[in-house]
């Protein structure tokens, strides 16, 4: 028999004599396809004799409102939900059995508590659907056993995180406990606890089954008229060009028969980029190996909790009376050749490559060193660029949607996603705030970049144990996208962070140029790793859950700014044209405010979805046509709007505008001059008595007025200089040529020398804007949030008789007042908040933090959180101002004060140059 210890030895043997690396960390990459059959620990899987040269399991429809691809976790939780939600002419094709791809051999746990707001909601719809609502539906058990989770911290900073966990869950409701050590081994007896800092307990965490869940599932969704074909590839997507020329699916085709659809499921798992190809869709995942074994049985471990010791990077699920023992390698196996026929298939498991998580299992259970293995499951699973899931709608083609790239993780967000998925099929949009996982979210440039996708994706993979901390950035395949001051600024010690592919400042360090080197996989695979990297141990100086170390440097530049004037490169935002015969007709349906005043005026605005929910905020700026092509004052006839955008969420801004274009079959055109225009900001009580050396225009109150823009000479260079604030400052805008950009940079510069002008970065604009109450999309502001809960009602035209989109949806929440409202708290006490702290008014739980930063001008912590009213009425500025309120962080809470106010500069004076 074998026993861990064994494997343990055996590894330690291998060591390489020369460099002294272990010799597991060679492997890189396998071709290999399935090998001998081995067992799963679950009592029963969906396998039943081999499907080669059967037909489909049904007769194919002629049509279908819905084809949903593949029959694992999320194929299935998409079906049922379809079917539950009306539509029951909805088609299921696998091309084998139901989970045979990745899903039938999952370890199959179901963790409660996440970093993410929009993820614990997720997970608790999935714990609801496999724990109550199917077995409700169909009287059959899933195989749902709620055993309980517990996370193990070895140190500070991990607990900080778990109790950060913790009070997001009370939000949630969601029942949790920070154990001892002596608690955890009273809980736990075979678990050694001497190395412990503490743990984190949740009861009601659980494992489920998934064959059993995914039976249940179809058999609910055929009982509501869905229909479920197994034993039937898809071998093509037809995709057709309409009257106007936008692509859209067709039809989807089988070696059997063609079902004509307007709408296909991309949940083919592992399969998922070739099921993309078929239609013109790039599917930015990859395929890797991914293992646990399975002991003998264990006298005593009946009933335990499911264990995830983030640390040792390895997780121990109760598997009966024995333990399934997995984790994170920082090296593993790449599935190169993902095969056709790969169906109920397991790879041989690579122990040089396992062998990591054994020493981490028998540290924590000492028992697992004399147990033998019963087997081993190592199979093939997806992963993304950021460990997230790939949904929504796909921007190539209309109609292609995206159900894949889990990153094992496909059991337990299924139910969330899988209904999310359904409601976005068929209301256009999700009704959570699902960006995180919205295919958008990634460049156009990005995905069908193989190097960027294997990169971002090992890296992403080896550290999802790792500390979620605020301010970490990514090291695999940077310096993708470049503005055209990268390197004026590298030399003056930017450190850069990276947003949609582009390396944007993110502050400026005294000691001089921190570059990001080429990704050296952490020492994997034989890359040697870097010696002397500053970037990264800039990075590692702040993993933590207090202020910073670099907290002053960034105090600096904020104050800078407040009191003379500050410059940030912000040419990473994405700058579109809207032009055409129709685009008055475009910008009046689109944008919340009305934009079309007159040409020179600027714009703050929002785009919201049907439910009204906030999809972009942005500044629109009506020009005039130019006389020849050009970046800067583009030829066109009609009406034309130059738009900027948060460069972070640029892709999703041009996916929602030319949706909206394409589904009103609008005359007019969104052009991308992202890339050939730069955007340099001078901000403060000093940046007029700058620039009026640097550019040849009045920069007066009455000649230049805030919200107002001009086609300006700057150092002899045209630009487009805005008299706008992201800060809360006096100060303007060059939008700049890209071939011009260093040298109106270093006029710039050069004239503030005597004034005491710096540089400065997004991680002063998050404290600069948090300060002066201006909203930072996906933070405070999201999809499923209205400009009214916002405190944004002054972006809409409501007062006008001018309709736009949302505007019904708005009137009748006016109407009805709304049920939750963004609030600022400051807090006197000086300790760190990130976001995720809930929110306690008169001793209840009433919301949580959705932003933090420290506000040097005022010299507190500032945050905002939307709160609601635990009796379910509506939220006046009456209830806001009637509460006394705690902020709690890591399971401690701070008095806080409410505002209904910017607490710097309620009366918006400094912009307009009232000093």
């Amino acid at each position: 028999m074998a026993y861990l210890s064994a494997v343990v030895r055996r590894a330690a043997s291998r060591q390489m004599p020369a460099s002294g690396r272990n010799i597991r960390l060679r492997r890189f990459s396998s071709g290999a396809g399935q090998t001998t059959e081995k067992s799963v620990p679950y009592h029963k899987t969906l396998k039943e004799e081999s499907s080669q040269g059967k037909g489909p399991t049904r007769p194919l429809p002629k049509s279908a409102s819905v084809v949903v691809v593949g029959g694992g976790s999320l194929g299935c939780q998409t079906i049922y939900h379809l079917a539950r939600m009306g539509v029951s002419d909805v088609v299921l094709l696998e091309r084998d059995r139901l989970t045979s791809g990745t899903t039938w051999h999952t370890a199959g746990l179901l963790w409660q508590l996440r970093p993410s707001d929009v993820e614990v909601e997720l997970l608790a719809h999935t714990r609801n659907v496999v724990s109550k609502d199917l077995e409700e539906e169909t009287g059959l058990h899933t195989g749902w056993i709620q055993n309980g989770g517990l996370f193990i911290a070895s140190n500070k900073q991990r607990l900080d995180e778990y109790k950060r966990l913790m009070s997001l869950g009370k939000v949630y409701g969601i029942e949790s406990y920070v154990l001892s050590p002596a608690e955890t081994k009273d809980l736990y007896p075979h678990m050694n606890v001497d190395d412990l800092y503490g743990t984190l307990y949740v009861p009601k965490d659980g494992t489920m089954d998934p064959a059993g869940t995914c039976t249940t599932l179809t058999r609910a969704a055929t009982a509501r008229g869905a229909l479920v074909i197994e034993n039937c590839p898809v071998t093509g997507i037809q995709v057709r060009a309409d009257d106007v020329g936008v692509q859209r699916v067709a039809a989807v085709e089988t070696n059997y028969g063609t079902i004509q659809t307007p709408c296909v499921v991309n949940c083919a798992g592992v399969w998922a980029r070739a099921l993309g190809q078929m239609a013109g869709v790039n599917v930015p995942l990859v395929a890797m190996h991914h293992a646990y074994v399975v002991t003998e049985r264990i006298e005593g471990i009946q009933n335990m909790p499911n264990v995830r010791d983030h640390d040792a990077s390895v997780y121990l699920r109760l598997q009966g009376d024995a333990l399934s023992v997995g984790g994170y390698e920082s090296n593993p196996i790449f599935w190169e050749e993902v095969s056709e026929k790969f169906a109920f298939g397991l790879f041989d498991l690579d122990w040089d490559v396992f062998m990591q998580h054994i020493e981490g299992a028998i540290n924590r259970v000492p028992v697992l060193e004399k147990t033998g293995i019963k087997s081993t499951v190592c199979g093939p699973e997806s992963f993304t660029a950021d460990h997230k899931p790939l949904m929504g709608e796909a921007p190539e083609v209309r109609g292609f949607f995206l159900g894949c790239g889990f990153n094992s993780a496909g059991m337990m967000l299924g139910g969330g996603c899988g209904k999310e998925l359904a409601h976005w099929i068929i209301h256009g949009r999700p009704e959570k705030d699902m960006y995180g996982y919205d295919i958008r979210r990634f460049h156009r440039s990005l995905t069908a970049n193989n190097r960027w996708i294997r990169e971002r994706s090992h890296e992403s993979y080896a550290k999802n144990y790792s500390v979620v901390f605020p301010y970490d950035e990514p090291l695999a395949r940077r310096n993708m996208r470049r503005d055209p001051l990268h390197e004026e600024l590298l030399q003056q010690g930017c450190v850069y962070q990276e947003r949609h592919g582009w390396e944007r400042p993110g502050w400026f360090n005294p000691r001089g140029a921190a570059p990001v080197l080429d990704y050296d996989y952490y020492g994997a695979y034989n890359q040697k790793p870097h010696g002397s990297y500053l970037y990264n141990q800039l990075l590692g100086d702040e993993y933590t859950f207090d202020f910073p170390p670099h907290h002053d440097i960034i105090k600096n530049e904020c104050l800078t700014c407040r009191n003379a004037l500050a410059v940030f490169d912000m040419s990473y935002f994405g700058k579109f044209y809207l032009v055409g015969p129709e685009a008055r007709k475009a910008a009046n349906w689109l944008f919340t405010a009305d934009v079309s005043k007159s040409p020179g005026l600027t714009v703050y605005t929002c785009m919201l979805n049907k439910r009204g929910g906030v999809e972009s905020d942005l500044t629109v700026s009506q020009i005039s046509p130019g006389t020849q092509v050009s970046s800067l004052t583009p030829a066109f006839e009609g009406d034309g709007y130059y738009l900027a955008v948060g460069g972070a969420v640029a892709q999703h801004n041009w996916s929602h505008i030319t949706t909206v274009l394409q589904d009103m079959r609008l005359q007019c055109k969104l052009v991308d001059c992202s890339e050939e225009l730069g955007m340099i900001s001078i901000q403060g009580p000093a940046s007029r008595t700058v620039l009026q050396e640097v550019l040849d225009a009045d920069l007066s109150n009455e000649a230049f007025p805030f919200s107002s823009h001009k086609l300006v000479k700057a150092a002899g260079c045209t630009v487009r200089a805005m008299r706008l604030s992201f800060v809360g400052e006096m100060g303007w805008e060059l939008h700049v040529p890209r071939q011009d950009c260093v040298r109106v940079y270093r006029a710039v510069m050069k004239a503030g020398a005597g004034h005491g002008i710096t540089n400065a970065g997004y991680r002063a604009i998050d404290s600069l804007s948090i300060e002066k109450g201006y909203r930072h999309w996906h933070a405070d502001l999201r999809p499923d949030d209205s400009p009214l809960e916002a405190g944004l009602a002054f972006t809409c035209k409501l007062k006008s008789s001018i309709p736009f989109l949302g505007r019904e949806a708005l009137e009748t929440q006016k109407a009805t007042g709304v049920l939750r409202r963004l609030v600022c708290f400051t807090i006197d006490e000086k300790v760190p908040m990130f976001g995720l702290e809930a929110i306690w008014r008169n001793g209840k739980v009433v919301g949580h933090i959705r932003r933090a930063d420290f506000g040097f001008a005022i010299n507190k912590i500032i945050a905002y959180g939307y709160i609601r009213n635990p009796d379910g009425g509506p939220v006046s500025l009456e209830f806001v101002k009637s509460g006394e309120y705690m902020l709690e962080r890591m399971g401690a809470t701070y008095p806080a004060t409410a505002h209904t106010k910017s607490p710097f500069d309620p009366e918006n004076k400094r912009v307009k140059g009232i000093y």
